[in-house]
């Protein structure tokens, strides 16, 4: 896979991650094996690979039919979705140039991987920790994503810290994007280039699981 594909990979990375938030924000039904690989994505800050931090190309899956729905020319884009991308990229950006805080926040992944030796990453005391990172770290910076979905659930403590906890995988994405040579304008002037990208390896997806 060259460099351009692998940035892709990133970029589907941030796209699974603005889809799952909008199917928890909304009470949806969603993929739970999608939903642990992308926070897993958090901690895999020594990845033999790009393909590693997400560990399988079919954990990308939701992501890819993201790119390919949001890029084509069909009718049915999804705004929200497109919001919540939009606003992930912004924010790394923010982020980058903020001194020290991508340090300080890499220290707090740091904990949280040595404290999965006794704890499943996915249990709520855990995912209210990613949560607390993106809060204390990310939400500052600018303005917060406005999340839409069921008021009742968005209420509820341990949808928060799952919304928040998907907003930094989402950035971890993005920021991956970012040194795998991903620019904003590349999304417009190489459109068709990233939509052909994105078609091939969900064709790969769909024929190998």
């Amino acid at each position: 896979m060259n460099r351009f594909d692998e940035a892709q990979l990133a970029l589907a990375g941030v796209c699974q991650a603005a889809y799952l938030v909008k199917a928890i924000a909304r009470s949806k039904p969603y993929s739970e094996d999608a939903y642990e690989a992308t926070l897993s994505s958090i901690v895999k800050t020594d990845p033999d690979s790009t393909l590693d931090v997400y560990g399988a190309l079919k954990n990308l899956k939701f992501g890819f039919e993201v790119m390919v729905s949001q890029l084509s020319d069909k009718a049915g884009k999804d705004q929200e979705i497109t919001r919540y991308v939009a606003s992930l990229l912004t924010l790394e950006r923010k982020l980058s140039g903020s001194d020290g805080k991508l340090a300080e926040i890499g220290q707090r992944i740091d904990n949280i991987k040595r404290q999965t030796s006794m704890m499943s990453l996915f249990e709520g005391q855990m995912v209210s920790n990613l949560a607390s990172i993106y809060k204390d770290n990310i939400s500052p910076l600018t303005h917060k994503i406005q999340v839409a979905g069921d008021p009742t659930a968005l209420k509820q403590q341990s949808v928060q810290d799952k919304v928040r906890a998907l907003l930094l995988a989402g950035i971890r994405s993005a920021v991956l994007w970012r040194q795998l040579g991903g620019k904003r304008r590349n999304i417009i002037f190489q459109r068709n280039k990233i939509l052909n990208s994105a078609e091939n390896t969900l064709k790969t997806i769909n024929q190998t699981f």
